[in-house]
């Protein structure tokens, strides 16, 4: 009987993961992030999770455009010096939203390879980012 019980609590539990998962039970449309964006981002040390992330060039302008099945940023700003990155990234939209991942040469000079994951609805465009000399993450909302 108790591993009856068991087996129906399994089973119970795995019928509201996949409910949750796979991009099911989102409803309502998939995202759509091409467009304009602005915002911020930050450096951060893990091991100092503690530690609130500093603040460096504030400024982030971004602008998706998507050709076939490759999405393109220009990720556009000012750091002590004006920075534009062109970004090739994966993306697939999984519910409402649009789920990314990339790996990008910005060059010695700018911190060398970085990879990066995030996510996109139709308002917010998060996302974190590592490289052999940093860590840290971005937060962009849409421009209206």
């Amino acid at each position: 009987m108790k591993s009856f019980s068991f087996a129906l609590l399994v089973l119970l539990a795995s019928t509201i993961g996949i409910g949750a998962q796979g991009g099911r039970g989102f409803g309502g449309p998939p995202a759509n992030p091409v467009g304009k964006w602005t915002g911020t981002w930050s450096a951060f040390n893990p091991a100092e999770a503690a530690t609130p992330p500093k603040e460096q060039c504030k400024s982030l302008n971004a602008e998706i455009t998507k050709e076939g099945e490759v999405w393109k940023a220009v990720f556009e700003g000012d750091c002590g010096r004006p920075y534009k990155y062109n970004i090739t990234m994966e993306g697939r939209a999984v519910g409402p939203v649009v789920m990314f991942k990339g790996t990008v040469d910005l060059g010695a000079k700018d911190g060398g390879v970085f990879d990066w994951v995030g996510r996109a609805n139709d308002k917010q465009f998060i996302g974190f980012y590592t490289s052999a000399f940093a860590t840290g993450t971005f937060s962009l909302t849409r421009v209206p």
